[in-house]
């Protein structure tokens, strides 16, 4: 691999890949879209600044971050590395924000998708993976 494909893919997972959420128990599609920034993208290098940044302040005085503040700030890194979705509400489009992201974020099962997902490398890799499908 070339020097410039190297550096050329954290423009490529910048850009994105989307992603369908999956049903939890059957693994069907359930109709709800996200566009995940990749794990080399400058959105998650920020997203994960952000997040080390929001765990020192709500750190006491030993340091320790209790399991709901970790569990939020958590929440909101996921939100942050979502670019995009494609969601509907009684056939009409959602509009995308951060805040209701983050508030779907509150599924556990969505929330592990994102998670699993936006971690992985393999999907941002050209040809691993057809952005528009």
């Amino acid at each position: 691999m070339e020097l410039s494909e190297i550096l050329s893919t954290v423009d490529e997972q910048s850009a994105g890949r989307w992603f369908e959420i999956l049903h939890p128990v059957e693994g069907g599609p359930l109709g709800l879209r996200l566009k995940l920034a990749g794990p080399d993208s400058r959105q998650q290098a920020e997203a994960l600044a952000i997040m080390t940044d929001e765990l020192a302040e709500a750190a006491d005085a030993e340091g320790r971050v209790t399991g709901q503040d970790r569990e939020a700030i958590r929440r909101r890194f996921l939100a942050r590395i979502v670019l995009d979705w494609e969601a509907t509400e009684d056939g009409k489009p959602v509009p995308f924000s951060f805040s209701a992201v983050l508030k779907l974020m509150g599924v556990a099962y969505v929330r592990s998708q994102v998670d699993a997902y936006g971690a992985a490398r393999a999907p941002y890799f050209v040809g691993a993976y057809d952005a528009e499908a």
